[in-house]
């Protein structure tokens, strides 16, 4: 039995860091451990390149681009990546949540999770992007969120190489290739790939609007569309133009954008052949011909094709009143 496994059992940690005193049983081990006080990140991913200061943590990184998921429940066979996340899991089955907000009563199987979980309550929002200033409540979601600016796409498919920036939206996308639709909505039978997404859907029907914009009070079925929303009064513009360095609030209007450098002009007019860098600006093209006008002057009834000439029409009552 070797020396370094027996210190194991016998806790003996004689190798100690000269900077925050913290002991280990091996001195390569204290070696590594140095890396976290110097920033050294010598470990670094052949795939998408980060890096890290302990080789333990690149292959635990590395299981997000292979997906191997060694830690597997004994009792639905459901696979994990990190031995924490298994753990977690496993409270599905006991329905064990022994930390408890005391301002709220929600329930949680983890400590930390509860702790995460009572920010919402303070509002309290430490995690700030150095990009735009965004705040979050936990590191995660700033990660995530940074994501967006740096257009990193982790979460690779197997089968056709597309990236994505969460492991969600890489299952959600397996389902293409797959065809598998197994969450079905037993109000209109609309089949989905996952569970979360039936829920979401069934919104729809119930009408149920749970999430409430604090700043105008519009309610929305889905928190992705009400964060959507909330960048109408934050003024938040996370995608950029890698060109000219505009910001937009959404990716369509930044996709849009683009066509501007590029001189990208797909949408064709089937009646005169004029073309368009958007299919908005073709739509109102296309009521000159068919001679659509559904803007219309509230005062005398005169109408427009679009609410640009209906506004400078305005102008003519409003100079007549004044």
């Amino acid at each position: 039995m070797s020396r370094k496994h027996t210190m194991a059992h016998t806790k003996d940690k004689p190798f100690v860091c000269d900077i925050c005193d913290k002991g280990f049983s091996g001195n390569a081990t204290l070696k590594q451990h140095r890396n976290i006080h110097t920033n050294k990140r010598p470990f670094v991913c052949d795939i998408c390149c980060q890096s890290f200061s302990q080789k333990g943590n690149l292959q635990v990184h590395q299981r997000v681009h292979t997906n191997d998921r060694p830690f597997v429940c004994e009792i639905c066979g459901k696979g994990f990546r990190f031995s924490g996340n298994l753990q977690r899991h496993t409270m599905v089955h006991t329905k064990e949540r022994p930390f408890v907000c005391y301002i709220c009563g929600k329930c949680f199987s983890r400590n930390g999770t509860l702790q995460i979980h009572q920010k919402v309550h303070t509002n309290e929002k430490p995690f700030v992007c150095d990009i735009c200033s965004q705040h979050f409540s936990q590191e995660g979601h700033l990660q995530e969120h940074q994501r967006i600016h740096t257009n990193d796409r982790p979460f690779v498919c197997d089968i056709c190489g597309k990236g994505f920036r969460y492991s969600g939206n890489l299952q959600s996308h397996t389902s293409v290739h797959t065809k598998e639709r197994p969450f079905v909505c037993d109000i209109c039978g609309k089949g989905f790939s996952r569970n979360g997404t039936l829920q979401r859907h069934q919104k729809v029907h119930t009408k149920e609007k749970p999430f409430v914009c604090d700043f105008c009070c519009q309610s929305f079925s889905q928190k992705g569309n009400l964060q959507v929303h909330q960048r109408v009064h934050t003024n938040d513009r996370p995608f950029v133009c890698d060109i000219c360095g505009k910001g937009f609030r959404y990716s369509g209007n930044l996709q849009e954008h683009t066509m501007v450098h590029t001189k990208e002009e797909p949408f064709v007019c089937d009646i005169c052949g004029k073309v368009f860098s958007r299919n908005s600006n073709l739509q109102r093209h296309q009521r000159i011909h068919n001679n659509e006008k559904p803007f219309d002057c509230d005062i005398c009834g005169k109408c427009f094709s679009n609410s640009g000439c209906l506004q400078q029409h305005a102008v003519i009552h409003t100079k007549k009143n004044s």
